[in-house]
């Protein structure tokens, strides 16, 4: 399949892609600062640069976009046709490059959550499942559990971010 645009356009809209303040991000924030948490965002001195840091909580939240981060069995998480080879080695390094960041933050010491931008939901009507995510994390950052993932399945992430007992466990920190 050829491009829709010429290279010039495409070039364009590329380096239009932000990493920052994405609209999953931005209404995140803004639910979260309505419950009364405050936030650092973007903290360079972390490794990955987290989109939100919860110092009192010794917390960070990245907010993930499925297509760049590869979210597991999302259907945002599609691949393009065209250099196929270059894309898999993109995502590849992306999601090593998720790994390792979050690897070395829970080894200094900070908790880390990961919200997947389909878990946020779309327009106005989806405002519900916002604010679902930022009461499952606002749980979450007041308990104990080292990580929390939004995922995609509305009706668990909820269970995982509390502190009662639930059938899933709790991640553990990877081997290296």
């Amino acid at each position: 399949m050829t491009d829709t645009v010429d290279l010039k356009t495409r070039s364009r809209i590329m380096a239009s892609v932000g990493g920052k303040n994405s609209k999953a991000e931005r209404t995140l924030r803004r639910f979260l600062h309505a419950k009364g948490f405050r936030y650092i965002l973007h903290d360079r001195r972390l490794p990955g640069t987290p989109d939100i840091v919860f110092p009192r909580y010794r917390a960070i939240c990245f907010v993930h976009g499925c297509f760049w981060h590869r979210h597991p069995d999302c259907k945002h998480a599609s691949t393009p046709s065209t250099r196929r080879e270059f894309w898999d080695a993109k995502f590849r390094q992306n999601v090593e490059r998720d790994r390792r960041n979050r690897y070395i933050l829970l080894e200094m010491g900070w908790r880390v959550s990961v919200v997947w931008e389909c878990a946020l939901g779309k327009g106005k009507k989806n405002d519900a499942h916002a604010r679902r995510i930022a009461r499952a994390l606002g749980d979450w950052l007041q308990g104990s559990k080292t990580e929390f993932d939004s995922g995609s399945n509305f009706d668990s992430f909820e269970e995982r971010a509390s502190d009662k007992p639930t059938p899933c466990k709790e991640k553990e920190k990877p081997e290296e």
